[in-house]
């Protein structure tokens, strides 16, 4: 009975227990929990930023907020050697208690009351983690706080992520704190790549950061090293061949510079991430090398023309990322302005813009390749543009036009496309100035009359090479969006027809631009480019590209001063075919294909329309498929004279006896160019003065349409008909109408060219006296 008492007692006793026990630690939990919500531990700390190029390698490194070189270590850089090496010095209960080791510190107290004296500490890595977050003198209070937030991080933080904070925070002396700090600053290298002796030397200097300077008591450091190493292979920790061969390794730590390359990219990314530590670039390390060295060797040899600065952008065309980015010639020359980037100053682009006015007029139908354009002395309503070389070549074709940057075929174009459309496409293609400076714009624009920018430019290209697609470029690895433009995403600028008609001209090397210099033009890659030279000479462009890369280079000063030797073809164009030599020279990725819609057709040679009856040797052209004008050409028109060739009839004084004959029909500033240039051709008599149609009260007589005829055409691919008129010696201008709406003014000679609808038409002609007549013809469709 007394024995049973006793054991219910006992029962009682353990449930009372357990339950209070329960109770302390549900108690001591919650207020552990209370504490860190209250006190929560601050793990932020202000890192060096790094700049990371694609493969992996550091290209720049800057200091923290706090002017430390404190380098943040990512997980895969710590080795398992390095993890052994660590965790044997400092902690190797490290995986197993929880924050704090009790057995430690009962050994280290125990000790340290016998003696009287602190002769050991029991400062596990996570304790010494918190006391690098949170320096405090060496108190019995400071050691309960440090216990307690030792507690907070093993809370908050895995075993790795805890490693990875204290690897980031030991100190090395001065203000370099963090293993990866001291790798990069005394061995140049990434722990990844520490030998076991580096690794060891790293792990011996945070405790006596002092007395143990790299670079300074190396032969000291060295004693201390091989000590750790005899004491890891007693352990067993590494094999004795490894250890043996660390042995005797040589220590040559010294303090190196941090890594100084891409500075303007750099500082362009801090800038754009100012919270992240490692920020991973999209250019390649040996192209950047490549790159900056290349264009500070041929700013050099510039120096003597008073040339001093370059930029250079060079993008991949599959990702669209930034390969090398220079952003001048030599970022330290203060005196030239060597620290202004060049990629995003705003500059005048000369004529390197005219590549997508002829893309654009392409894709409008408005010319072909072989469609002639007049290069001649031209007044655009008080505009006259002149040609850089001061010479006027009278028709040309349009491919000979773009790939010898004629200056006045450009402005005749954009006149007829409207420069609202040129600058909506520059907007869509991120021209952020353009855009701005839309309002204020003119024909001067295709010219160079406005600001863009490098980076502007090499995107507008590597849309060229990219069938009319024009994306954001990227400046990291990955698509971040900081550095997306103001246009936003993708934003098809041109047809891929068109392009590859631009890309097939600006691949000429009959060309003005090509460098007047053998040692640059023997070893020519082949590539598409186009050159550039801003009025005053101040600006010279070159940009091309080919299947995988497109290179965009501006060479000049930043003072804006102008050079008389700077130019597009001499001065850039030599560094952009070192650079595609040096980059990718014979590349085996082969060249644009033709798009399908894209086919040929027979033109006269004369005008690049579809030959009429008066055309006799015709050639081959490439016309977009429904979109291209099918217009027949009129290069001679028929004019009844008399025998003798000296009166021309109109329909309505025509003789029995009149003769047709052929005459060039050469539009007004043409014929005012061969007059001009004494250049023979056939002439049209005068009209006959016994006329009284034409000088009388009536309107001028529209002698291309017959009046109440039908007219049929085909709807997939309707031909163009033309408006011609006969009007008064008095007339300068007459003035078409199609069903009352206006549609274009011309001279009285000029023929023009519409694409009728089916239904009724009424057609009127209007001049300027006052007096117009009219007639109704109806198109059918076949």
């Amino acid at each position: 009975m007394l024995s049973k008492k006793m054991s219910n007692w006992r029962e009682l006793v353990k449930r009372l227990w357990r339950k209070r026990l329960t109770k302390a630690v549900l108690t001591t939990f919650s207020l552990f929990l209370l504490l860190d919500l209250l006190f929560p531990l601050n793990t932020r700390v202000p890192y060096s930023t790094l700049i990371i190029s694609r493969d992996g390698q550091i290209l720049h490194a800057f200091l923290s907020r706090d002017d430390k070189w404190r380098m943040y270590a990512e997980l895969p850089e710590i080795t398992p050697t390095l993890r052994n090496a660590i965790l044997f010095k400092e902690d190797k209960y490290f995986y197993y208690h929880p924050g704090f080791n009790p057995v430690a510190m009962l050994r280290a107290a125990g000790r340290n009351l016998l003696t009287g004296r602190r002769t050991s500490g029991a400062s596990t890595i996570t304790m010494q983690t918190v006391r690098l977050l949170e320096p405090r003198k060496r108190t019995y209070l400071s050691k309960a706080i440090e216990l307690f937030r030792a507690i907070q991080l093993e809370w908050h933080y895995s075993k790795d992520e805890i490693l990875q904070l204290y690897l980031n925070l030991i100190p090395y002396g001065g203000n370099i704190e963090g293993l990866k700090s001291a790798s990069l600053l005394y061995f140049g290298k990434p722990p990844q790549l520490l030998s076991l002796a580096e690794l060891t030397t790293l792990t011996i200097i945070p405790n006596r950061p002092s007395s143990l300077r790299l670079g300074h008591s190396n032969a000291r450091i060295v004693q201390e090293r091989n000590r750790w190493l005899t004491r890891f292979r007693t352990a067993g920790l590494y094999n004795d061949a490894t250890i043996a061969d660390a042995l005797t390794e040589p220590l040559t730590a010294y303090r190196r510079e941090a890594p100084q390359q891409a500075p303007h990219l750099a500082r362009r990314l801090r800038t754009d991430h100012p919270d992240t530590p490692i920020v991973r670039a999209s250019v390649r390390a040996d192209a950047q090398a490549t790159a900056e060295r290349i264009v500070q060797n041929y700013a050099n040899r510039l120096r003597g023309l008073a040339i001093h600065n370059a930029a250079v952008l060079i993008v991949d065309n599959a990702t669209r990322e930034i390969v090398a980015y220079v952003g001048s010639a030599d970022f330290r020359n203060a005196f030239d302005g060597g620290q202004v980037d060049g990629v995003r100053a705003v500059r005048s682009p000369g004529s390197a813009l005219k590549p997508l006015l002829y893309g654009l007029a392409f894709d409008a139908g408005i010319i072909t390749p072989k469609t002639k354009l007049a290069d001649v002395p031209t007044n655009f309503s008080g505009y006259e543009p002149d040609n850089y070389d001061r010479r006027f070549n009278g028709p040309v074709t349009a491919e000979f036009a773009l790939a010898n940057s004629l200056n006045i075929p450009a402005v005749a174009l954009l006149n007829e496309l409207g420069t609202s459309s040129f600058v909506s496409a520059l907007g869509k293609a991120g021209f952020v100035s353009v855009k701005k400076q839309a309002k204020d714009l003119g024909l001067s624009l295709v010219l160079g009359g406005c600001g863009v920018t490098l980076e502007e430019m090499t995107r507008l290209y590597v849309g060229l090479a990219n069938g009319g697609q024009v994306k954001p470029i990227h400046l990291t690895a990955s698509s971040a969006t900081k550095e997306v433009p103001a246009s936003g995403a993708e934003e098809t600028v041109l047809s891929p027809e068109a392009t590859y008609l631009v890309t097939q001209t600006l691949v000429q090397i009959t060309r003005p631009d090509l460098p007047n210099n053998f040692d640059n033009s023997y070893h020519l890659p082949r590539i598409a480019w186009k050159t550039g030279t801003s009025y005053g000479r101040r600006d010279a462009w070159s940009i091309g590209y080919n299947r995988r890369y497109t290179v965009g280079v501006w060479v000049g000063n930043f003072s804006g001063v102008g050079v008389a030797e700077l130019s597009g073809a001499n001065t850039a164009t030599p560094l952009l075919f070192q650079l595609f030599n040096a980059l990718d020279y014979n590349s085996p990725s082969g060249w644009f294909r033709p798009p399908t819609n894209l086919s040929h057709r027979l033109i006269c040679p004369e005008t690049g329309d579809v030959p009429g009856d008066s055309c006799h040797h015709p050639v081959t052209d490439a016309f977009i498929m429904g979109v291209s004008r099918y217009r027949p050409c009129q290069h001679r028109k028929a004019i009844w004279t008399n025998a003798a060739g000296t009166i021309s009839y109109c329909a309505h004084c025509r003789p029995a006896d009149a003769v047709r004959r052929l005459y060039p029909n050469l539009a007004p500033n043409v014929l005012a160019f061969y007059q001009t240039q004494r250049i023979p051709f056939r002439t049209v008599p005068p009209h006959n003065p016994a006329c009284e149609r034409v000088y009388g009260d009536a309107g001028p007589l529209i002698t291309s349409l017959n009046d109440r005829s039908e007219y049929y055409i085909n709807p997939r691919q309707p031909a163009e008909l033309e408006l011609g008129c006969q009007a008064g010696s008095d007339v300068k201008t007459v003035f078409w109408y199609l069903n009352d709406k206006f549609y274009r003014r011309a001279t009285p000679t000029e023929a023009v060219f519409f694409k009728p609808r089916p239904g009724p038409l009424k057609i009127s002609c209007a001049d300027d006296r006052g007096r117009h007549s009219d007639l109704h013809v109806l198109v059918k469709a076949e």
